[in-house]
């Protein structure tokens, strides 16, 4: 059976229960579906165990996840184990049925700061993990070329509809030669807080390693830090940063913390952009909507949450301490619309 992009729900169900059965031996009780009907992922469940079956459109990716799955196992306990791979579903262990991005917000501020502690402790380790293995020698290096660069660097444009313009201090040139990066880190990638959870053992897990590369590093904390729906405040993160940090990543930890500021501050734009868009698509969406759908943050506080954390990170670093203001006058702009 060839699973096309149009495929229903029913029948990528019966090709995984079909596959599970080849592959673990057991047929499951039922199937949920943590992320909705049109995500990749299914819960398998197997009277009290559970399993994630993943069937994604690029095969590839599938197998590449699989791939830095079973590198990483032998040397870290943050991340999901390989179940088996059956042509192009992977099955693993499931980290767990809560996820960190609606647990997160069951806790008061103080318990917030030590779940984004143990979340960015858990990516240390996974990076640590990758250092004893051959992935640096393996896996594809990510933005590393001249147009994701430029295009990454250049999106800082979309805050000109909020402010001003981009003031003339803001070096271009500049920021771009400090985002050009050898990729000589492994890199989670989308290290958004709904691709965590906390399992049945209290622990975090990060999960949903299919874009998987080499950069700096510090690109993974940028994905947590701006995510819109991460409650914790930028000055309790760069806190948690400097609590946590590995000082065997081999780089020094003040530069470390000024390229994870820069980077902070460009993903931020990132995600208002993704925001902008989605807002002309589909309208404001509810916060209940967003953390249970694991959607982006379509909702004016979200993106007021953005706008704080780029004005904090974007003052953290001389290259782009002149966003500052920008983002400033962006939050001002969608604190508006929340009061409207």
């Amino acid at each position: 059976m060839e699973l096309v992009a149009d495929t229903s729900f029913d029948e990528r169900a019966a090709y995984i229960v079909a596959k599970a059965q080849e592959t673990l031996g057991k047929t499951p009780d039922r199937i949920t579906t943590p992320g909705g009907k049109s995500r990749s992922s299914m819960r398998l469940h197997f009277g009290d165990d559970r399993a994630i079956a993943t069937l994604r459109e690029n095969f590839r990716r599938t197998h590449l996840e699989a791939y830095v799955l079973e590198k990483l196992g032998p040397h870290c306990d943050d991340i999901p184990r390989v179940l088996g791979v059956n042509e192009d579903v992977l099955f693993q262990s499931d980290t767990g049925e809560i996820r960190l991005s609606s647990e997160v917000l069951e806790h008061n501020e103080s318990d917030q700061v030590e779940l984004a502690a143990e979340a960015c402790a858990a990516i240390f380790r996974i990076h640590a993990a990758a250092r004893q293995t051959d992935l640096a020698e393996m896996l594809p290096h990510l933005g590393s070329n001249r147009d994701w660069i430029i295009n990454l660097v250049g999106s800082v444009d979309a805050l000109q509809a909020y402010s001003m313009g981009i003031p003339k201090e803001f070096d271009f040139v500049a920021v771009a030669e400090r985002m050009d990066q050898p990729g000589r880190q492994f890199l989670k990638w989308d290290c958004r807080a709904g691709n965590a959870a906390i399992g049945d053992d209290g622990f975090v897990r990060w999960f949903d390693f299919e874009y998987a590369g080499l950069r700096h590093g510090a690109e993974d904390f940028a994905w947590l830090i701006a995510d819109e729906t991460w409650p914790v405040s930028p000055d309790k993160m760069a806190d948690v940063m400097i609590d946590t940090y590995d000082h065997g990543s081999g780089y020094d930890i003040a530069d470390y913390l000024d390229y994870l500021s820069v980077y902070v501050t460009l993903h931020a734009v990132q995600r208002l952009k993704l925001i902008q868009k989605e807002v002309k698509k589909r309208g404001w969406l509810s916060k209940t909507r967003v953390i249970k759908y694991d959607d982006a943050g379509v909702h004016p506080d979200y993106a007021r949450q953005l706008c704080r954390v780029g004005a904090y990170y974007a003052a953290q670093s001389k290259l782009t301490a002149p966003l500052a203001r920008n983002f400033e006058a962006a939050g001002r702009a969608f604190q508006a619309i929340a009061d409207g």
